[in-house]
């Protein structure tokens, strides 16, 4: 568990500053929460929703140890994904 609470923590607070801050995030309840943006404290992940959830709720608290997988709605390429561990790989020369 503390393994993932580090992992995810160390994604989002390394998250590439040419992204948009904004994805899918599906937790341990398998619920899946859009976001606009975020920020973090050490033991939460801030969530902020561009419309409210059918609650009214626009503000998410997140434990990161409930983060199961990010979805990502911008076309990326990996090599935009240097600063939070992920490699390319060779390039063909």
């Amino acid at each position: 568990m503390e393994s993932s609470i580090s992992t995810w923590k160390d994604f989002f607070s390394h998250w590439p500053t040419n992204v948009h801050r904004r994805g899918i995030l599906i937790t341990a309840f398998n619920e899946q929460i859009p976001f606009s943006n975020f920020n973090y404290s050490p033991e939460f992940l801030f969530i902020e929703r561009q419309t409210p959830d059918s609650l009214g709720a626009r503000i998410i608290l997140l434990r990161f140890d409930q983060i199961v997988s990010l979805k990502i709605m911008d076309v990326l390429k990996p090599r935009q994904f240097p600063e939070v561990g992920f490699d390319s790989g060779p390039t063909k020369s």
